[in-house]
């Protein structure tokens, strides 16, 4: 798929989302902080927005849980966690108590 085409995905998605709600371009724009000429200029395909942008109208619509695809989860790798496992203590141990009294060398 082409950039220009997934740009054409992403302003469908918006332009659906905005009906679906309701919402003319004004609504939109204003609650996103944005011009109406933006709005109408990025639904239609005559500009290209910033992903700044794309998150302001996907946060006015309440629907910014379409970007939890892109978060990543830190993973252990499994050989890191079979030694960190390892490694954890099994028991306490006793303290190691120092001897006060000088010892004599004979």
């Amino acid at each position: 798929m082409s950039d220009t085409a997934i740009a054409g995905v992403l302003a469908a998605y918006v332009r659906e989302v905005r009906l679906e709600q309701n919402k003319t371009q004004q609504d939109l724009a204003t609650e996103a902080g944005l011009t109406r000429k933006t709005v109408s200029d990025f639904e239609s395909g005559h500009k290209n927005i910033t992903l700044l942008t794309l998150v302001q109208l996907l946060r006015a619509l309440d629907v910014l849980a379409v970007l939890n695809a892109f978060q990543t989860e830190s993973q252990v790798s499994p050989l890191v966690l079979a030694k960190l496992e390892k490694e954890k203590r099994q028991r306490a141990g006793r303290s190691k108590k120092t001897d006060l009294k000088k010892r004599s060398d004979w």
